[in-house]
């Protein structure tokens, strides 16, 4: 009787065990939160066609337990990311976030000064949370003025280096400014079409997954 009881004991005592393993390991599975605009939102394309659901096969390829949660909106601003940031971390308690905002500041010819502020508090934001994070970039096209292609482009690195995060330097990389560009993006000229995120992805791997490590 007395055997029957300790075995009972060390069954119960494996079981409640193996339950806090497992709670271990659910706690140890990074969790990337994107918080991006129509670039990472799957503009114009069929669902589970665009980079970040890529990105979720490609995290299965490499065997990397990993939850991808993509909370960007097609015409976001920074300002709006800014404003929707927090009750994102709090919910989704993400150890990654990918920041692919600014596109959409410069189409509509913000502030460059506010987009830099807006991009370093998201980042501060969610390092406080516990969050790595991963700066996308964005350029403009030179009929902008080459004074602001240049700072808009530039202010991503100065935002990456001050805050030591990420970097992406551009996600259009080799389609925007590539031989046959036009091809590779819808009607509008502004977003990429389905063949071209898989190079969307190829160009935000190699940084990302240098953070999961």
């Amino acid at each position: 009787m007395q055997l029957l009881t300790w075995r009972r004991r060390d069954f119960i005592a494996a079981l409640l065990a193996g339950g806090a393993a497992a709670a271990v390991k659910a706690a140890g599975t990074p969790v990337i939160l994107v918080v991006g605009d129509s670039l990472s939102a799957e503009y114009g394309l069929k669902r589970g066609t665009g980079w970040v659901a890529l990105l979720e096969h490609r995290l299965a390829k490499e065997r990397i337990a990993a939850k991808v949660v993509n909370a960007s909106i097609s015409g976001d601003t920074t300002s709006g990311g800014r404003s929707r940031l927090a009750p994102l971390l709090a919910q989704h308690k993400p150890t990654h976030v990918i920041i692919e905002l600014g596109g959409n500041d410069a189409l509509r010819g913000l502030p460059l000064s506010g987009t830099e502020d807006n991009l370093a508090w998201m980042t501060q934001a969610a390092q406080k949370a516990g969050a790595r994070v991963l700066l996308v970039g964005m350029q403009v096209p030179p009929n902008y003025g080459s004074d602001y292609t240049k700072r808009f482009s530039a202010l991503f690195a100065k935002v990456a280096k001050q805050y030591k995060t990420g970097l992406v330097p551009f996600l259009l990389e080799g389609l925007a400014d590539g031989g046959d560009a036009r091809a590779m993006f819808q009607a509008d000229g502004i977003h990429p079409r389905q063949e071209a995120h898989p190079r969307m992805l190829d160009n935000v791997w190699p940084e990302l997954k240098k953070l999961l490590k």
